[in-house]
């Protein structure tokens, strides 16, 4: 039945990808974002009493898109379960969080991994662990579709089973989540429980915690799609932004984007927010587009070279792009907080260092940095990339509370100890090594050439 199911539905992907012709967006279409597209976060009202949020949380189901592997930071295995702080993996946090409402609200929250048969056995094994703790844990399967040749477009898969080829299949995006979550007979569950709305977010947003106020918005004011976006800075020119489009609010993807208007929708000025990827939608609402068959989502050409050199396309499609399917759908603009991807060591150091502390598993910024900015942190590939290189290069994580940019490039390592603060850069050329010697404190520095510290 699975395998009937995704062949379905990739049937209707591909047959959507061969049929379509022209930009999914007309530029000169685009219209201005009504004055309550987006709603400012600082102006929602609070729930007061502990009952009215404990029968809010009762109405909550907290999804977590957790179909990706920990490769690009070296790692093998799904990306939840890479420790980030005190040896608590995304996993473990995520849990503490819900288990913490679920605790202090007498509520009953379930979390579901929306997993990929890449991440699927894995994760099992590991949510074994968690039997003991106050949170009903539930996992589906996103769909597994074959990749086809960029030159006949045909599938590379030469039989159905992965395990035959596994290079042949690919989990098709996260937009693949409302279709795989009907499928698996878990949205009906929970709508015949009376739960009214989801919170989606990727695994590897810390900032993704379930927001009271956010909540309580969508039951009051009954949105069936509400997505939380948050101030584009010059670092997030590739997020998709919210636009005004044939009267209906929609995503707009970095890859719908014409190549003549790809400065202007890079610009700050004329698409001032992006898309954090946390989504707040109404159950029943999921439903009914799934049932008569109205989602709408534009196809994401993904080119990719298979280890043997063969050029293959991954149709995907992008969860935020089903808004415009919904009625009474909003963008709440959030504090940047909400939004604290790990996707590099880069940011790997600044969730493990002194800018955080953890709090029910969740990442608060330390009341002791001056400024609310995070600081930008480059990290050269060579050394730093996969997570085991990059932990060894650190005696312990420096001091970042002054921070404002860190550039690490060569074979450079930190003693313990050390504090970084302002604007420091360190280059250590080929064939060069720099030791910072524990307890050092580097304040607006370059520093470059050699220095080794041996011990004697």
């Amino acid at each position: 039945q699975v395998v009937e199911q995704d062949f379905d539905g990739f049937k209707r992907l591909f047959g959507k990808f061969i049929n379509s012709t022209g930009p999914s967006v007309h530029w000169d279409k685009i219209e201005k974002l009504h004055q309550d597209a987006i709603q400012p976060y600082a102006g929602l009202p609070c729930p007061a009493d502990k009952e009215s949020i404990r029968q809010m949380l009762d109405q909550l189901v907290v999804i977590k898109l957790n179909g990706g592997l920990g490769t690009s930071m070296g790692c093998s295995g799904p990306k939840s379960v890479i420790p980030v702080r005190n040896d608590l993996t995304f996993l473990d946090l995520t849990v503490q969080q819900i288990e913490y409402l679920n605790k202090k609200y007498n509520a009953n929250v379930p979390l579901v991994l929306m997993n990929s048969f890449n991440t699927d056995d894995d994760t099992m094994k590991i949510i074994r662990k968690y039997s003991g703790f106050n949170v009903s844990i539930k996992t589906f399967n996103q769909s597994r579709y074959p990749r086809i040749n960029k030159e006949s477009l045909m599938p590379v898969a030469k039989s159905c089973r992965t395990d035959d080829d596994i290079e042949a299949w690919y989990p098709p995006g996260h937009g693949d989540f409302y279709q795989a979550f009907s499928n698996s007979g878990l949205l009906e569950e929970f709508v015949d429980q009376g739960k009214k709305y989801c919170f989606i977010s990727n695994i590897d947003n810390l900032g993704a915690t379930v927001d009271l106020n956010i909540l309580n918005m969508c039951l009051n004011l009954n949105r069936e799609f509400v997505m939380e976006v948050t101030d584009k800075t010059r670092a997030d020119v590739k997020g998709g932004t919210l636009i005004q489009y044939e009267g209906k609010l929609r995503l707009l993807e970095a890859a719908q984007v014409p190549k003549e208007h790809e400065d202007d929708f890079k610009s700050v000025k004329k698409f001032n927010v992006f898309n954090t990827n946390n989504l707040w939608i109404s159950l029943p609402a999921i439903q009914r587009v799934v049932d008569e068959n109205t989602l709408d989502m534009e196809i994401i050409v993904n080119p990719k070279q298979l280890d043997g050199g063969l050029n293959v396309l991954q149709l995907e499609t992008a969860v935020g792009a089903a808004m415009k399917c919904f009625e009474s759908a909003s963008g709440i603009c959030v504090p940047r907080s909400r939004f604290l991807p790990v996707k590099k060591t880069s940011d790997l150091l600044l969730v493990m260092s002194n800018l955080y502390s953890l709090d029910s598993g969740a990442l608060l910024m330390s009341p002791k940095r001056m400024f609310p900015s995070t600081p930008l942190v480059k990290l050269g590939d060579n050394h730093f990339k996969k997570v085991s290189a990059f932990l060894s290069r650190f005696g312990s994580i420096p001091d970042l509370l002054e921070l404002d940019h860190l550039t690490v490039s060569g074979d450079v390592t930190f003693g313990r100890g050390v504090s970084l603060r302002g604007t420091v850069i360190i280059i250590a050329n080929h064939g060069d090594r720099i030791d910072i010697p524990a307890g050092a404190v580097l304040e607006n520095k370059i520093v470059s050439g050699n220095l080794r510290i041996l011990d004697h």
